[in-house]
């Protein structure tokens, strides 16, 4: 569907560029680290910080790029607010990323412009 000549991303420059911001959304290894988590079953912030061993500011931050984004949403429940993928098909984005992947044997990580083996995490939210 994405690349196939008369696809809606082919034919609506608009389409492409919502698909770049939603491509682009999942690129940053934090944010796709809680969505993987999200992808098992919903999630306090403070549940991520734990887990994710990472500050409760940057989990916090990706968390809001990820709910501005519409792949997020919150239910809150008292002073408490659950997390969960707001979409289930990005349940099958991600099934499906895992199968080309191992199709490819990972060859993505050796690409010279976007492979990062190896590399430190890095925030890339705009």
């Amino acid at each position: 569907m994405i690349a196939r000549e008369g696809s809606m991303l082919a034919q609506d420059p608009a389409a492409a560029a919502a698909a770049e911001a939603l491509f682009h959304s999942l690129s940053d290894r934090t944010r796709l680290r809680i969505v993987q988590r999200l992808a098992t079953s919903e999630v306090r912030v403070t549940d991520l910080v734990a887990e994710l061993e990472l500050p409760q500011s940057t989990v916090s931050k990706h968390l809001g790029c990820l709910r501005e984004c519409g792949l997020v949403s919150g239910r809150p429940e008292g002073r408490q607010v659950f997390y969960s993928l707001a979409r289930p098909e990005l349940f099958e984005l991600l099934a499906v990323a895992e199968t080309l992947l191992a199709a490819t044997g990972y060859a993505v990580a050796l690409c010279p412009n976007y492979g990062r083996t190896g590399l430190p995490e890095k925030d890339t939210h705009e």
